[in-house]
């Protein structure tokens, strides 16, 4: 859904106006709102952070948030999963997390909702890209697929026992049939 507002709207406007549930994001100028998210997104989004995390938290690598505001160019956008490596994660100075994050994922995940348009999902992933994410995925439960972004190449479909890479420095060996497994919970 698109809300329409009568002026112009800057980045810095939208970011004082109070958060809305589900998160609205400001996309060329525009503000959005992402659809509430269904069982299958929940279920993906789940288990996706929990294995990231697992596996880079302890070890300082990186951190997945779900759902985290991310604003950066001219855009503020709420990825389902945000991974920032260790380094990038701008702590306050007592070693929390801020509540704003001004900068591009490292990772950038995005689950497809049966709402959304596939087009305006990637052009988000390839936005974060551009300005310098280094990997995105744009999972389909649909069609059990993942289309994997590079900042360096061209996108790769990933498909059944394809491994899907991850970021450097993080062991998660996981494929796309193992990932859309985690569907069936009975």
């Amino acid at each position: 859904m698109t809300v329409s507002t009568s002026k112009s709207l800057t980045l810095a406007e939208f970011l004082q106006r109070p958060e809305t549930k589900p998160a609205s994001e400001f996309i060329a100028g525009k503000i959005s709102q992402k659809p509430m998210p269904k069982g299958r997104h929940s279920r993906l989004q789940g288990k996706l952070i929990s294995e990231i995390n697992r596996v880079t938290e302890d070890a300082k690598i990186a951190y997945a948030f779900p759902e985290l505001r991310c604003s950066f160019g001219d855009r503020s956008i709420v990825p389902d999963i945000a991974v920032f490596c260790w380094s990038r994660i701008p702590f306050l100075a007592n070693g929390e997390v801020p509540d704003r994050f001004e900068l591009p994922p490292d990772w950038i995940i995005e689950i497809l909702s049966p709402e959304q348009q596939p087009n305006k999902v990637i052009g988000k992933i390839l936005y974060s890209i551009e300005r310098g994410s280094e990997l995105g995925w744009f999972l389909d439960p649909d069609d059990r697929s993942v289309l994997v972004f590079h900042r360096d190449r061209p996108p790769t479909l990933r498909e059944d026992k394809d491994t899907i890479p991850v970021l450097g420095g993080i062991e998660l060996n996981i494929t796309v049939e193992r990932l859309f497994s985690w569907l069936k919970m009975a």
